[in-house]
């Protein structure tokens, strides 16, 4: 069994988590150069009718079979893949990554004085056969929040490639009033979930 793992993810907050673990690792990421194109926005389109549950799992297997794709297309030696994917959601209504500022300002605004839930879906290709996923759920209710208050986020850039338009382990504490389930999950990783599968992988 390799002594390492692929990250197929551009997020730095899930290396980091990762490297919390003390998971040796290297990333997979797509469109490298003269690498065939991949379509990231394609793949989170979310189909009518499906639930943030049902969305962000179907999100990250299509994620990871991308991955697989692409190390063998490369010929990279065979080791684990890892993919993760995040939304947020107020009951049934998926909160992605904001177009720009004003949609991030509009997803803020509705999510400010409620509870709403993050789902972050974990799924590892362990070897040829064996696909191994996880899911979790947290909820998470933002302080009531003035106009001038979310205009100032905003400007701070750090909604902007966010799902839900805020990161929790930034500036973005300062309105979270209450969690109840994963911090790390919110961040983007859920590190019990994660280590679960790695150790069925038997990789950690």
């Amino acid at each position: 069994m390799p002594d390492f793992i692929y990250l197929a993810s551009q997020s730095p907050r899930r290396r980091q988590l990762l490297e919390q673990l003390g998971v040796r690792h290297e990333l997979l990421l797509a469109n490298a150069p003269g690498d065939v194109a991949e379509d990231a926005e394609a793949i989170e389109q979310v189909a009518a009718g499906e639930s943030p549950g049902a969305y962000v799992q179907r999100v990250t297997g299509l994620k990871l079979d991308a991955a697989v794709a692409r190390r063998e297309r490369r010929g990279l030696p065979p080791a684990p893949i890892l993919c993760s994917d995040t939304t947020v959601a107020l009951g049934r209504t998926i909160y992605g990554k904001p177009e720009g500022a004003q949609d991030a300002a509009r997803m803020l605004a509705e999510l400010a004085g409620r509870e709403h839930r993050v789902l972050t879906a974990v799924a590892l290709q362990a070897d040829a056969r064996r696909r191994l996923c996880a899911l979790s759920v947290s909820r998470v209710r933002f302080a009531p929040m003035d106009a001038a208050q979310i205009d100032a986020y905003v400007a701070s850039g750090e909604p902007l490639g966010k799902a839900g338009a805020y990161a929790i382990q930034g500036r973005a504490a300062a309105f979270v009033a209450r969690i109840g389930g994963s911090y790390s999950g919110i961040m983007g990783l859920p590190l019990f979930e994660t280590a679960g599968l790695l150790r069925l992988a038997g990789v950690w």
